[in-house]
């Protein structure tokens, strides 16, 4: 079965609970949601709402128990674990709010690991990532490693990794957690301009009421339910 229309991802009536020592929690209850290329969606609401759940399941690192999921037109359903580690690679871009940079490594050298894995040629490597670090405003900071890097220098580098390879979509859990008011707005801005610039379809989770005018369609999840979508 293929996706209609122009959605880059898609949910259809998607359930997920996990088996815990009390009695199952039912941390998606039939959620249905769309994102189109050049769209920043957000999705907002409290801890334990479901949003990382949610973000998993679209990101093709966890399944439904019930639902479908459609990334670029491909039906997760169907593919098997080697299939989807292969759509991870080459389509999906994360950002993550613990940054996830390798310590030893320099921000040039961080944002090169997925061009590395592509097995993209050396001189296409430094072309790309030197262009990605000016996109993020750290031009003169390849050379530094990421503890003598601020908290939005470090997300900077964290986005221009998830989107060297050229993804279609673009998955950010909290990526403002770990950062000031004013560091927050600027990373999200920095996103927002990005996925209307490279037309990537983007799916990020707050709680952060701050950040929500910055997003173009923003769905509240309450108790593993959609409670409002606008």
């Amino acid at each position: 079965m293929t996706a209609t229309g122009a959605s880059v991802a898609r949910a259809a009536s998607v359930s997920r609970s996990f088996r815990m020592p009390g009695g199952d929690v039912h941390a998606l209850r039939d959620v249905s949601l769309a994102v189109g290329a050049g769209e920043l969606l957000v999705v907002r609401g409290p801890s334990g709402s479901g949003k990382t759940t949610l973000l998993n399941i679209l990101g093709g690192l966890d399944r439904p128990d019930s639902g479908q999921v459609w990334l670029d037109g491909q039906d997760l359903g169907g593919m098997g674990e080697r299939a989807l580690a292969e759509l991870r690679r080459t389509r999906l871009g994360y950002v993550f709010q613990a940054f996830g940079l390798i310590p030893v490594f320099s921000a040039s050298e961080n944002v090169e690991v997925p061009l590395r894995i592509q097995a993209t040629d050396a001189a296409e490597r430094d072309e790309r990532v030197a262009a990605m670090l000016e996109l993020v405003g750290l031009g003169e900071h390849g050379a530094q490693r990421p503890y003598e890097l601020s908290g939005g220098q470090q997300q900077r580098v964290g986005l221009a990794r998830a989107l060297i390879a050229r993804p279609s979509i673009l998955i950010a859990d909290e990526p403002t957690g770990q950062l000031d008011s004013a560091t927050a707005a600027s990373v999200m801005d920095l996103i927002a301009d990005l996925v209307h610039s490279e037309g990537v379809a983007a799916i990020v989770a707050t709680h952060d009421p701050l950040l929500i005018r910055r997003a173009d369609r923003v769905v509240e999840l309450h108790d593993g339910r959609v409670v409002s979508a606008s």
